[in-house]
Formats: C-alpha cells, sequence, structure tokens
C-alpha cells in the first residue's frame, strides 16, 4: 500500500524546490515529487493562499519583492497558526471556522490522533483529508457564500447544534480591547454557534487587527477563553484582557 506524504513537509520541499528553479509547470512539480498533478494544484493553491508562493496558469513561481510585505503577513499568521495548533491534544473534538488565520493552523495538526473535526470551509477539509493521522472530519453544509468561501447560514447552525465541542477556534475581522472580536458583517449567527457548542473559544487574530474599527460585536470577551496572536500586541492591551478572563497567548516570527 503506498504511504501518504506529510503534507507539510511536501510543502516546504516545493517552496525551496520554486525558489531554487524559477517559475516551474505543475507536471515538473508532480515529476519531482512523485505525486499527481491534482495534488500538487491543491499544495499550490494552499501555499499561494498562505502567500509562500505565486500561483500562475499551469504552474507556481517564487514571490517576489513586490510582495515582501503580504508574504511577512502570511508568515505571521502561520506562526499564529502554529501556536494555536499546540492547544489541541488526541481525542479531541473541534470546530474550525473558515478565514485565513484559523486556516494555518490546520497543517500543524498531523500529529494529535483520533481528531473530530468540523469546519465550514472546503479548503480546511481538503487539508484535513490528507493527513496520515485521518481524522473524522465533518462538515457543516449550508449556504455556499463565494467571498468568504464558506458554508453559512441557518442549515450550517442547525448541523453545529447536533454536535458538542472541545474547542472552537475562530477568527475575527477586528479587535476592540473593551467589546470584543468585531466585524462588518451582520451575520453573526455562526460564529456565535460555534461558541454556544464548545466548552472552549479560542480566538486567533494578528495585532495589527486592534487598528481595525467596526462596528458588530461577534464575540464577547466573556466567550472567548483564549486570544492567539501575536508579540505586537501592547503588553496593557494583554492586561485587559487578561482582567476580561481571556488567556492571551503571543506567537513571535522568529518562533520563540
Amino acid at each position: 500500500m503506498k504511504q501518504k506524504r506529510n503534507p507539510q513537509e511536501r510543502h516546504e520541499r516545493i517552496v525551496d524546490w520554486v525558489v531554487q528553479h524559477g517559475q516551474t509547470p505543475v507536471e515538473d512539480l508532480a515529476r519531482a515529487f512523485s505525486t499527481s498533478e491534482v495534488t500538487i494544484r491543491k499544495d499550490l493553491t494552499q501555499l499561494a493562499e498562505q502567500g509562500r508562493l505565486i500561483r500562475q496558469h499551469g504552474g507556481a513561481a517564487p514571490v517576489t519583492r513586490r510582495q515582501k510585505e503580504s508574504t511577512a503577513k502570511a508568515s505571521l499568521k502561520q506562526a499564529i497558526g502554529k501556536l494555536a495548533a499546540t492547544l489541541v491534544k488526541d481525542s479531541q473534538k473541534i470546530v474550525i471556522d473558515s478565514g485565513s488565520t484559523t486556516a494555518t493552523m490546520v497543517e500543524h495538526l498531523t500529529q494529535p490522533s483520533q481528531l473530530v473535526v468540523m469546519t465550514n470551509s472546503l479548503n480546511v477539509a481538503n487539508q484535513l483529508v490528507a493527513f496520515n493521522n485521518e481524522p473524522t472530519v465533518l462538515m457543516t453544509g449550508g449556504t455556499w457564500d463565494k467571498q468568504s468561501q464558506s458554508f453559512q447560514g441557518s442549515m450550517a447552525g442547525k448541523m453545529l447544534q447536533s454536535y458538542s465541542f472541545d474547542m472552537a477556534f475562530v477568527g475575527a475581522a477586528g479587535l476592540d480591547i473593551e467589546r470584543g472580536t468585531t466585524t462588518y458583517n451582520e451575520l453573526t449567527q455562526l460564529s456565535q454557534e460555534m461558541a454556544r457548542v464548545a466548552g472552549k473559544v479560542v480566538v486567533l487574530a494578528e495585532s495589527s487587527k486592534l487598528r481595525h474599527k467596526m462596528p458588530n460585536i461577534e464575540l464577547a470577551w466573556q466567550q472567548v477563553a483564549v486570544l492567539v496572536t501575536d508579540d505586537g500586541l501592547p503588553e496593557e492591551a494583554e492586561q485587559q484582557l487578561n482582567q476580561q478572563g481571556v488567556t492571551v497567548m503571543k506567537a513571535a516570527l522568529n518562533g520563540e
């Protein structure tokens, strides 16, 4: 039986290959890594979403100087996702919301065994089903939202209500130290439902989200157990969150 390769390891090797060789067609990568073109296309899509490669028609190219800023942002999201993944233990049931930051934690979930994971994101589900540890993957279903590339709506909420989870991992468009996570979108039902069915809510968000002033509260801090962010979060803000019962975990790009 052919053994599955670790997707994270293959991703690292693909990035190294493209950086070394420059613009590379899909078929060349499939041949170099002894895998299918379908798998390579999925890999390139995920790596492009993470800002690590430029996705081009028929292949990929290295990140250019113009994209250094966006790459740094993607690296910060990666550090946050990696730190958040350390909270997940064997045999836990978790729910992962759609979003660019929550998606970065998925590739770091290769170690915990017998996981049950529900998500409303096809990207998250596609990553999970490739793992050697074969987690049980559940989809919320619902109405497909093109903008967020996820399932939303009342049907998704009803599916969540049928389960209970150890933890829910959600993102945030904005952070208000006094009120909670914020958004311009008035449709906050699914995030609220995830919080209701989980024993612990973990929010993943960069510290720069403090500068994003948005009118609608998505989750109040009273509903949040942990904020996983970066070391750019001011000490005063961390103290305020601690006073509201929120544990703050700060990731650094250098991994310290």
